[in-house]
């Protein structure tokens, strides 16, 4: 099936994927805005929120922006959260950065990471940044916790940036009274909404220029029908949009009307 609508559609390559390099991803405002925010915060020290739903874009958003920081200069730990504890955390972050002296202690695997973030800082001339996707799975006795790992010389230096991306409940989180440290030292929040009909235009046909076609290939109904259906988010905007490319293939249709729109959305959840 896939070989055939490609074949049918002209398609030199799977179209709506999510292995995009850097300059394949679609410049819009919500990416500049995240960028933006992202380095003013690393730039001053600080901690960075970015959210969204489920296949909103932003684990697109922290690649892009991490891949933006000078090698040199910056070092870009990422972590993938859990729902473990405070430890968990500690040993995905010690993991990342190759420490291989793992310990039961809280007070030692802090003293591990803040000791490797200050030999960067000194000794190689490098900043880190802490990178925390998914970080709405964090418990909040973790989130309680976390801001320690930014205190340096009696919390006169800010050699950790940390940037927490994760769903709305992210911020609910945040507003409770235990995370009050870890909220203190946001400067910058960014919500990925996903884009309008008009913006949904030209992220479809950026998609279809990267596969090799140069007309777009829906009608104004069906562009309609997967701006509606995919709600905005990207993820299932992809997902939608390839299986009405199949839909209108095994029909030998030229133009993918909202009909297919609608047999490819039975297919998803």
């Amino acid at each position: 099936m896939t070989q055939t609508y490609r074949s049918f559609f002209g398609l030199e390559k799977e179209p709506f994927g999510a292995d995009l390099s850097l300059d394949q991803i679609l410049q819009t405002d919500e990416l500049s805005g995240v960028v933006r925010r992202f380095d003013y915060a690393l730039r001053i020290g600080a901690m960075a929120v970015v959210t969204g739903e489920i296949g909103s874009g932003k684990s697109t958003a922290l690649r892009y922006a991490g891949a933006k920081l000078h090698p040199a200069e910056y070092k870009c730990f990422y972590v993938l959260a859990t729902s473990g504890s405070i430890m968990e955390l500690y040993r995905q972050i010690a993991a990342e950065m190759g420490l291989v002296r793992p310990s039961n202690s809280k007070a030692v695997m802090t003293g591990l990471i803040r000791t490797e973030i200050t030999n960067l800082v000194f000794d190689k001339k490098i900043r880190a940044v802490l990178i925390i996707d998914e970080a709405s799975l964090l418990r909040l006795e973790v989130l309680a916790e976390l801001h320690t790992l930014c205190q340096y010389e009696k919390d006169s230096k800010h050699f950790l940036p940390i940037v927490l991306a994760g769903q709305s409940n992210l911020i609910d989180k945040l507003t409770y009274r235990s995370s009050e440290p870890l909220a203190s030292r946001v400067v910058a929040r960014s919500h990925l909404q996903g884009p309008d009909l008009a913006g949904m235009h030209r992220y479809i046909d950026h998609h279809l220029r990267l596969a090799g076609v140069k007309t777009n290939l829906f009608e104004e109904p069906a562009m309609t029908a997967i701006h509606q259906g995919s709600g905005g988010l990207l993820r299932k905007t992809n997902h939608l949009a390839r299986g009405a490319l199949m839909a209108a293939a095994n029909e030998k249709s030229t133009t993918v009307t909202a009909e297919h729109v609608r047999l490819a959305a039975t297919e998803l959840f």
